[in-house]
């Protein structure tokens, strides 16, 4: 983002609060209040299933054609002075959480964590091999599953695969997701001196009506346990997952999970709309539908638990996480370097992210490939010698524009169309051709946006910004300018607020 971005966030920030749509909450500035049958009725248009949009295109868009061979191709192409993240997952539970909508399974014994183990680090090879040389790590990440089920020996073996295949300099951005219950001393401990310095927890609710409901009990004490084990060794950056949505959860009850966890301190915290689709994820069946909170019900708990987070001083980063004011991604996003990927905001701007195991998803120079998601399918590939690509997509000019404009809009909550079309020697008025500023027209009516035009009669549409009223429909408005998204039901996407 130049300064071209930021005088236009400063022009959006000085419109939001006269753009006459909505009205605002006249306690905190950066809370939009709603009557339950007007957000109904905006529900109604703007909630429809929609992508997350930690990808553009998204997944969802992966086909088969995109195999090994164009895989190793892209690989080869890889700018040799850049620097890569690496993501490692670990399909690997030690129980299930029956609302989880990851690629993982439970494990009963240590036999198939070790074989797995194993072959990741042959797959770091062969990724490696394939790379014009032997590449910085601007990041590492691992994710699951519960990456905290694998053995501190296991782990050792996996960073010093990564630290043969690549160069990793001391003080890298080392994040894990982990469980508190599975969490032990002796873990953290081995992590940290193996260079973990950013760890996440799944907390979701401390009710524990909720958490029988989603199978996963979990008291307060755990969590605590576990952020200060962690602070004692060392981490001086943990996020906590919250989400709300969830069955039998009330507004109430989140607001003192809040200011339970507020106790903690964490740098970050993430707060999720659970996102339910039994038709993707059997174990969700076991969740009772009939105990999930409605729409607004939903809306009501984001809006109060990010007022809440807001009292307490975090700063709201895009559409559903917040952090400490000095914290590394509240500046990123305060300086308009936010990014968006697989793991969500991240202050990261590698271009490339290797992804290893199975399921993992990689983006490259040529655009994005998806290992096997079974670990069956993964293992024979990778024992082979081969890589386990099973499906990506290539990305072309158009996409990488529409990819910009949607980064922009989930990170900032503006985008400047202009300067994005000429940073991309695209037309504006392809992009925003009649259908498209149709649907920005009826947004900006509904007071969920705010449009920046010019021209006689404002014909030409320059930037849009986001209104805080329409921050929680910035998943819906993202649809707008992608162009694979169809609205018809395809059971592939939750709900978009």
């Amino acid at each position: 983002m130049d300064g071209s971005d930021l005088n236009l966030r400063e022009a959006a920030a000085e419109a939001l609060p006269a753009t006459g749509g909505l009205p605002r909450c006249t306690v905190k500035p950066d809370c939009a209040r709603l009557e339950p049958a007007r957000a109904a009725a905006l529900l109604a248009r703007y909630g429809r299933p929609a992508p997350r949009y930690t990808s553009y295109p998204t997944a969802a868009q992966f086909t088969a054609e995109t195999g090994p061979d164009r895989h190793a191709a892209w690989l080869g192409a890889v700018d040799a002075a850049e620097a890569v993240s690496l993501y490692l997952h670990v399909p690997f539970c030690d129980r299930l959480c029956w609302y989880c909508g990851c690629h993982t399974s439970v494990v009963h014994s240590r036999a198939p964590v070790a074989d797995y183990v194993a072959r990741l680090v042959r797959e770091i090879g062969l990724v490696a091999a394939a790379l014009p040389a032997r590449l910085a790590a601007g990041a590492i990440h691992l994710g699951g599953g519960t990456p905290n089920v694998l053995a501190p020996g296991d782990l050792a073996v996996l960073v010093a695969a990564l630290h043969r295949h690549f160069a990793v300099a001391p003080g890298t951005p080392f994040a894990a997701e982990l469980d508190p219950r599975v969490l032990t001393a002796a873990w953290i401990e081995a992590a940290c001196d193996l260079g973990l310095n950013r760890a996440s927890l799944g907390v979701q609710d401390l009710d524990p009506r909720v958490q029988a409901a989603i199978g996963r009990e979990q008291p307060f004490a755990q969590v605590a346990w576990s952020v200060e084990a962690l602070r004692r060794a060392g981490l001086r950056s943990i996020n906590l997952d919250l989400m709300y949505g969830l069955p039998h959860q009330t507004t109430a009850g989140l607001l003192a999970t809040i200011d339970q966890l507020a106790d903690l301190m964490p740098e970050r915290i993430a707060l999720f709309g659970y996102a339910h689709v039994p038709w993707m994820k059997p174990a969700q069946r076991l969740i009772p539908a009939e105990a999930l909170p409605g729409p607004v019900a939903r809306l009501e708990q984001q809006r109060q638990a990010a007022a809440r987070l807001l009292d307490l001083g975090y700063v709201r980063i895009g559409l559903d996480h917040f952090a400490w004011p000095d914290d590394a991604l509240a500046r990123a996003a305060a300086a308009g370097r936010l990014h968006r990927n697989f793991q969500g905001y991240t202050e990261d701007a590698a271009t490339t992210l290797l992804g290893f195991g199975a399921s993992a998803i990689s983006r490259l120079p040529g655009g994005y490939v998806q290992n096997h998601a079974g670990v069956p399918a993964w293992r024979e590939r990778v024992t082979a010698g081969e890589l386990a690509t099973a499906r990506g997509l290539a990305v072309d000019a158009a996409d990488r524009l529409r990819g910009a404009v949607i980064e922009r809009l989930m990170c900032d909550l503006v985008a400047d169309l202009r300067r994005l079309c000429a940073c991309h020697d695209a037309s504006l008025p392809a992009l925003v051709t009649g259908p498209v500023r149709e649907r920005l027209d009826a947004m900006a009516a509904d007071g969920l946006v705010t449009l920046f035009t010019s021209g006689e009669g404002g014909v030409s549409l320059d930037g849009l910004a986001v209104t805080e009223a329409g921050r929680p429909f910035v998943r819906s408005l993202c649809t707008i300018f992608d162009r694979h998204f169809s609205p018809a039901p395809t059971g592939r996407h939750s709900a978009a607020v």
